[in-house]
């Protein structure tokens, strides 16, 4: 028989991929190292189980013992998992700005989750560091990880994932690229692969509102490069212990809508279903793609799984609100039209009524309104079939003829979306603008709207 004697024994020896679409302007092959496939769909995992294990062995984390720690979600995920085999419990610091899905899942393997303001100073004792600290000093026999400066964070990709990567591209690797927070797997996992060839160039993917590039650039902390920034588990407000910023060569700042955007696009593109960070990796590696050529071999770490994102980064909502997503919405398509009023019919008058009205107007569909509600439809197409067969049908009431109501969608509907109400059956949706005033988007406004 073959098996695993608990699931942390599934850690590590993920996947190397190669990338062909989102990388195809560049000059050489690139590589994913892939690691959601581990059991709690991160990298994190690899450093937590090593930071539990030395915990154990330096007598820091006892039996019945309580695991605290600071987490954007994925290091708390690989702690969870330890604790449930090994008996811990765990209370978890993180901030408003992770996703709720990340929350859920944490609570979901028996975490406690304490949410704490994003936009206060690491000291602020309101912070989420702040808090773990604390809580780790007040609560007896608990183990505060500090994934930060612990220094069996680096040390666990000093002795796995480096080796893995260094044997899967066959020592052939020219160039890491990773999107860096605490510092652990940029600075192991470099350090391993430069004692094999020194050569090798380690790039560090920085966001916008982090100090770590100006950091590594100057040895200064500068606190006015702090500011407020969307993305996820990468960059810092301060320099965790973790850092060895002489193994990195190069930081490389990507916006946020830079990231997410990448990040779909490799999930669409590349049938790798990734988080935050790996579009972050992937957007700042293109904007160095002058650096590279033909004959380089890059890899590129994708932390975690997209899973953690649906509500955020794969929410078309969320994304058009924050201005990432360049598509065109239903309010667009109004906006762009001259606003005339809704032409519209009511179920007591003729047919002939409704073949006047849209000869007048030009138009080729007509909602049925009886008072303030939409009960019925006519369309011309829907209507010509009707009348080649009874000729005398153009005295009928309206509501003897009637189809049903059109959809009502909301204004801001991708015009991508509205396929699934506009069809062989249905010609046309509803929209209702800001000031209650009803407008009709049909196949005709769609394909214009598409075509500009």
């Amino acid at each position: 028989m073959k098996y695993c004697e608990n699931i942390l024994e599934t850690i590590g020896n993920t996947p190397l991929v190669k990338l062909h679409r989102v990388t195809a302007e560049l000059p050489c092959p690139v590589f994913a190292k892939v690691e959601f496939f581990n059991p709690g769909n991160s990298i994190k995992d690899r450093m937590a189980i090593k930071m539990v294990e030395e915990a154990e062995k330096q007598g820091l984390l006892k039996p019945g013992g309580t695991i605290i720690e600071g987490t954007s979600g994925n290091t708390g995920m690989g702690l969870a998992l330890a604790a449930v085999i090994k008996g811990y419990k765990c209370i978890f610091t993180t901030t408003d700005k992770q996703s709720k899905e990340k929350v859920d899942i944490l609570k979901a393997v028996g975490a406690e989750v304490i949410v704490c303001p994003t936009n206060v100073l690491p000291e602020d004792p309101k912070s989420y560091y702040s808090v773990s600290r604390r809580l780790g000093k007040e609560i007896p026999n608990s183990f505060y990880v500090n994934q930060y400066d612990n220094l069996a964070n680096r040390d666990a990709h000093y002795e796995q994932t480096g080796p893995e990567i260094w044997d899967q591209t066959d020592g052939k690797i020219t160039h890491l690229v990773v999107a860096t927070g605490t510092g652990g797997t940029i600075t192991g996992t470099g350090k391993f692969l430069k004692e094999k060839n020194p050569a090798i160039q380690v790039w560090a993917i920085d966001s916008y509102g982090s100090l770590l590039k100006k950091f590594h650039e100057t040895g200064e902390l500068d606190m006015s490069e702090v500011y407020p920034y969307i993305t996820e588990g990468i960059g810092e407000d301060f320099v965790p212990q973790n850092y060895d910023m002489s193994v990195i060569d190069h930081f490389e700042k990507v916006t946020d809508k830079d990231g997410a955007v990448m990040a779909r696009r490799i999930s669409k593109e590349e049938g790798i279903f990734v988080g935050y960070s790996a579009g972050s990796a992937i957007a700042g590696l293109l904007q160095l793609k002058a650096k590279l050529k033909p004959t380089d071999v890059v890899v590129v770490v994708f932390h975690d799984h997209g899973s953690r994102y649906v509500g955020k980064v794969y929410n078309d909502q969320w994304m058009m609100e924050r201005g990432f997503l360049d598509v065109k919405t239903v309010k667009d398509v109004v906006n762009s039209r001259r606003n005339l009023p809704l032409v519209t019919i009511m179920p007591d008058e003729k047919v002939s009524d409704v073949i006047a009205k849209m000869k007048k107007f030009d138009i080729e569909h007509l909602p049925v309104l009886q008072g303030d509600k939409f009960i019925g439809s006519i369309s011309e197409s829907g209507l010509f079939g009707k009348l080649i067969d009874q000729p005398d049908l153009k005295e009928a009431s309206v509501k003897s003829v009637m189809q049903n109501a059109f959809p009502i969608v909301n204004m801001q509907t991708p015009i991508e979306k509205l396929t699934m109400y506009i069809n062989k059956e249905n010609g046309a949706v509803l929209t209702q603008d800001e000031s209650a005033n009803y407008h009709i988007i049909t196949k005709y406004d769609i394909i214009q709207a598409l075509g500009n």
